[in-house]
């Protein structure tokens, strides 16, 4: 009887975590008539995979080494805990799912949830470009909440959308559009590689519908993106971490910057590595833009950026209110006639601390450049603990911005009519080989301070993180050192 009960209780406890069925897909000696259900009865075509209604626990899996023209665009959904998965079988290279530029979209998932797509490569080059390309493009329309698709270890490239903001194409695209609040949660988008997408590499949008939750970007590596790189848009809470952004704003002739929210509030923006933005239309590795409340940006390195490093920006008639800047690295970002920091119109109540800005010895720019929009100026900006350490020249220029208050700032170099800061700092400050940083956040040691020299004593500051840009804890007891680093007791 014990051995019964126990059998029953097994069967009941895995009646919710159905493996499900396991579909193969050969473009090459697959056979449509037949089951999916082995390698030797693979399917062939996407039609047979679109035309199928997938179930929880589901798994589709594409044999490597093969490629499939037009467009892969599932039905049906998972459960929690029990999603249907996209994957790859065999050896070789991913498989390859080429729109061809014949569809809009590569792959598209609309209006279904608990999916899980990876391990495939992801085209869509047309003979010109179209408004709204895109390679995965993820959609909820007049929904509701569509709960967990997780992409990873995808390879999209090539996808040549039309370059214009108010037409673009996208690499990675999710929208939420239409009534019944739709919007996502728990959409991940980690470890993928995009290459050459156009407008945009990765980027999100709300037009209508609740906010988004639960929103991770992490872990991607996205080079010579036309526009903008990551853009979440009508997100609460948005994750976007450890990425590598070389090069944007590489082909598009209006503005844009490297990593941005919009229409967004508490998005947290950190380990991130931006380089090689172009041009000065924006063009900076990072923007705190407008419709956002609380965005964070915290241990990331910005450097050789045309426009500059961050973009704190919103018209009057909007807001871009209580904006933190921490433990981040900037090196060589803005080129002559550019800015390093650009505030337009009216941001407010923006803090900036505990961060190194270093400018190169060929650089002659604007440190800090405020401008008007729209009679919007900004107010009550706060720089405390950072090192301005200018190799160049820099310059400041404050429009019509109100209440800007420096502390405890170390203002090394060339300064042309630095601000006013009672414990400004102006000897040189002891870091070990600043402006030595390379491509990968792991070459900053140069930033890290000289223990046997010493230290520069900044202001306490509560909240504060609880770390530096190098791991070490940062006490709410005791003030801090200017600058990333914190060396241990």
């Amino acid at each position: 009887m014990r051995q019964l009960l126990l059998t029953i209780l097994v069967v009941f406890a895995g009646a919710g975590q159905a493996t499900g069925a396991m579909y193969y897909v050969d473009s090459v000696s697959g056979d449509d008539s037949k089951s999916g259900l082995s390698p030797g009865h693979a399917w062939k075509s996407l039609a047979k995979v679109n035309e199928t209604v997938f179930r929880a626990g589901d798994r589709v899996l594409f044999k490597c080494g093969t490629q499939h023209a037009g467009q892969l665009r599932p039905q049906g959904s998972g459960q929690q805990d029990n999603p249907v998965v996209i994957a790859s079988y065999g050896k070789g290279p991913r498989p390859r799912i080429d729109g061809e530029g014949k569809s809009l979209d590569t792959v598209l998932l609309r209006n279904v949830e608990y999916w899980d797509i990876s391990e495939l490569e992801v085209t869509n080059q047309g003979p010109d470009r179209q408004p709204g390309r895109t390679g995965v493009h993820i959609v909820v329309d007049d929904y509701g909440t569509m709960h967990h698709v997780h992409l990873h270890d995808l390879y999209v490239h090539d996808v040549n959308g039309d370059l214009r903001k108010s037409h673009e194409g996208c690499g990675i695209f999710f929208e939420a559009r239409g009534g019944k609040d739709s919007h996502f949660d728990d959409l991940r988008i980690e470890d993928c590689h995009l290459v050459r997408t156009d407008r945009n590499g990765i980027c999100q949008r709300r037009s209508g519908g609740a906010r988004s939750v639960n929103v991770v970007i992490r872990g991607n590596l996205l080079e010579d993106i036309g526009g903008d790189a990551i853009k979440p848009w009508g997100s609460n809470g948005a994750l976007v971490e450890h990425n590598v952004v070389r090069g944007g704003r590489t082909r598009c002739d209006d503005y844009a910057a490297g990593i941005w929210p919009w229409d967004c509030d508490n998005t947290v923006i950190q380990f991130n590595e931006v380089s090689g933005m172009k041009g000065t239309k924006d063009g900076q590795a990072f923007d705190s833009d407008y419709r956002c409340r609380n965005t964070l940006f915290q241990y990331n390195y910005s450097h050789d950026n045309e426009g500059g490093f961050m973009l704190i920006c919103s018209p009057g008639t909007s807001y871009c209110e209580g904006t933190v800047i921490r433990y981040n690295v900037s090196q060589n970002d803005g080129v002559n006639t550019a800015r390093v920091f650009h505030f337009g119109g009216g941001p407010k109540n923006t803090y900036i601390y505990s961060n190194v800005i270093y400018i190169g010895r060929a650089q002659d720019l604007p440190l800090l450049l405020f401008t008007e929009w729209d009679k919007g100026n900004a107010e009550n900006t706060y720089f405390y603990n950072n090192v301005f350490y200018a190799a160049g020249t820099v310059s400041y220029q404050w429009g019509k911005s109100r209440n800007n208050v420096f502390e405890n700032n170390v203002f090394y170099g060339n300064h042309k009519g630095p601000p006013s800061d009672p414990h400004a700092i102006r000897d040189v400050p002891p870091l070990i080989d600043p402006g030595s940083g390379d491509y990968d956040l792991l070459s900053l040691g140069g930033y890290q301070l000289r223990e046997s020299t010493p230290q520069f004593t900044g202001k306490l500051i509560e909240n504060n993180g609880g770390r530096d840009f190098f791991g070490n804890p940062v006490r709410q007891d005791t003030a801090p050192f200017v600058g990333v680093h914190q060396p241990r007791d």
